[in-house]
């Protein structure tokens, strides 16, 4: 049976190098295509059908060239048969080849990605099951330079005002896991303290078009957002545009940008300490809201992590440091890994799309029990 590999559809990332069907293993080797006008890649998504029958070996020959590359040993690779299911595949990384092999009998079709994708499609149904419940309102702040709408919801109502906005850099998908988790929680009743005392702003995605083109850290235009939040425009960010804006209307009290690790084999949160404002009582939140979540989750720790700005050093332009600094803000960046939280590992899915969204739970009911001290 002939092997085709196909990521023609909404998020996807692959180009074939070559295919080698003349041994007793298929040998089928790949290249991550750069983000569109950038030098950025690392995210993968693709489908192989034509797999029965003799064993395969993929081999993503640019790996070594990728944006992280310190970030491919002890990585593996997820793989479906049914796009539900994410399981790890042992895979290998030397000399700058990352390689991982597909049984004879694990079926004619399958999906290899990343990490468990988070599609523009799986988007559109988040934001309909949100929008339609109770207490939530929902508008488009603005539009992608191709055209994609931005999606904001609103819940509650109470005097302090909360951020949540994930996905800066598409290729993290574990961050609209988070946001899928964290929007199913916000509209439940277990929310109901919270939102009496909060009005939460969400931004489920705020990079739609580099989803859908399947980019790692990107938008159409190339650019990374996280870099644009000093002076974002129409021509290169419209998306962090839109949305400060909209925070500058609002003002912000607690601010939380959702990631993703290469490297780090766990989840850890990194901060503001070297903005030119930044005061005691900021910093005393921040390290409480850490604290607090790795006392109530196994899925947190604060041992590993950045390494922290020097006084007055902080990068203004990344959304943490110029929210903290523009609003006084305790603003905290959460990064999840794309291996697995080795503090509390999963030897068959690693750190997973379900853990992600529960963490996105767990963040949340930590400020639950805080929102009185902001």
């Amino acid at each position: 049976m002939t092997l085709t590999i196909n990521a023609a559809f909404d998020g996807g990332n692959i180009r074939v190098v070559a295919i080698d069907d003349s041994g007793a293993t298929r040998r089928c080797d790949v290249e991550i295509v750069r983000d569109h006008k950038s030098d950025f890649y690392q995210w993968f998504y693709f489908r192989a059908a034509g797999l029965a029958g003799k064993p395969t070996t993929f081999r993503i020959v640019n790996a070594g060239q990728s944006a992280y590359p310190f970030g491919w040993p002890g990585y593996r690779t997820r793989a479906s048969t049914d796009l539900v299911g994410w399981p790890m595949i042992d895979t290998r990384y030397a000399d700058g080849v990352l390689e991982f092999d597909w049984p004879a009998t694990g079926g004619d079709l399958a999906w290899f990605a990343y990490f468990a994708p988070y599609t523009m499609e799986q988007h559109a149904r988040l934001v309909a099951r949100i929008a339609a419940r109770p207490g939530v309102t929902h508008r488009e702040l603005g539009q992608t330079l191709d055209g994609q709408a931005i999606d904001y919801l609103r819940i509650g109502a109470g005097a302090k005002q909360v951020w949540l906005y994930a996905r800066q850099h598409p290729g993290e998908s574990m961050a609209e896991w988070w946001m899928d988790g964290a929007l199913d929680w916000l509209t439940s009743d277990a929310a109901a303290p919270l939102l009496a005392a909060a009005t939460v702003h969400v931004v489920p995605n705020m990079n739609p078009d580099g989803t859908r083109r399947g980019h790692l850290r990107t938008n159409a235009a190339g650019v990374n957002l996280n870099r644009e939040w000093h002076a974002p425009s129409a021509e290169r960010s419209p998306e962090v545009l839109c949305v400060l804006a909209e925070m500058d209307r609002t003002g912000v009290d607690f601010a939380l940008d959702v990631h993703g690790d290469e490297a780090i084999a766990a989840n850890f949160i990194a901060g503001f300490e070297g903005i030119p404002s930044w005061t005691e009582r900021q910093g005393a939140l921040f390290t409480d809201f850490g604290r607090r979540l790795a006392a109530h989750t196994a899925d947190f720790q604060t041992e590993k992590g950045y390494d922290k700005a020097a006084p007055g050093k902080a990068n203004l332009s990344m959304s943490t440091n110029q929210l903290a600094e523009r609003f006084g803000a305790v603003s905290v960046t959460l990064e999840m890994p794309f291996k697995d939280h080795d503090p509390n590992p999963d030897a068959t899915f690693g750190w997973s799309g379900e853990r992600s969204a529960q963490l996105g739970v767990s963040c949340l009911e930590v400020l639950t029990e805080m929102i009185g001290t902001l």
